[in-house]
């Protein structure tokens, strides 16, 4: 999984602070888990709100709108791991995250957001790798990436954050309803990326 440090979370920019604070609460007293408003306001954020939103929408039954959705991200998260360059010992992880992808798509077809959730963080983090190399691996990455972009920046720090559902979930303190929404967060912004 992303680290989740700290230090990262001192790395986002002042104008971002409110909306990661109310997609991921620190606070135990806090409601468990990213509300749908909050969700949408860091979908916003990342730049793909209308599609969140649109996606989000999506009535369960509405199996060709979804099938759409995750071949579109399969697709373009596929075209992305393809021309990312890496160097021949990186070959093998390179082939291993393509072939993770359309286990965590079934997943979602299926509604196991859990483990989804679980083979998502393994997708990010290895996507990381790809992109950056070694420094994806280090306590300063998120500080790394919003120094490139501010957009990336947030979204690196998301898949930071995502494992911690993991725990909420398991003790009953997030549902369903509300994994998808933060799994759709990065489906949506890597199908546009």
């Amino acid at each position: 999984m992303l680290r989740s440090s700290a230090r990262g979370n001192s790395a986002i920019p002042d104008e971002y602070k409110k909306i990661t604070k109310n997609l991921f609460p620190a606070d135990e007293n806090a409601v468990k888990g990213p509300g749908s408003k909050a969700a949408l306001e860091f979908a916003n954020a990342l730049g793909i709100g209308t599609d969140y939103r649109r996606f989000l929408e999506i009535n369960k039954e509405s199996e060709k709108e979804m099938d759409e959705l995750l071949e579109n991200f399969r697709n373009n998260l596929d075209l992305l791991i393809q021309k990312t360059w890496v160097e021949k010992t990186d070959e093998v992880r390179k082939d291993k995250l393509q072939d993770d992808v359309p286990g965590f798509v079934t997943g979602i077809k299926q509604g196991t957001y859990q483990k989804a959730l679980e083979e998502f963080g393994i997708i990010l983090e290895e996507l990381a790798y790809l992109f950056f190399g070694a420094q994806s691996t280090r306590d300063d990455f998120t500080e790394y990436t919003f120094r490139i972009d501010n957009q990336m920046g947030l979204f690196w720090w998301y898949g930071s954050q995502i494992g911690n559902l993991k725990e909420m979930y398991k003790k009953s303190e997030i549902n369903d309803e509300s994994l998808w929404a933060v799994l759709l967060l990065g489906i949506c912004y890597l199908t546009n990326f």
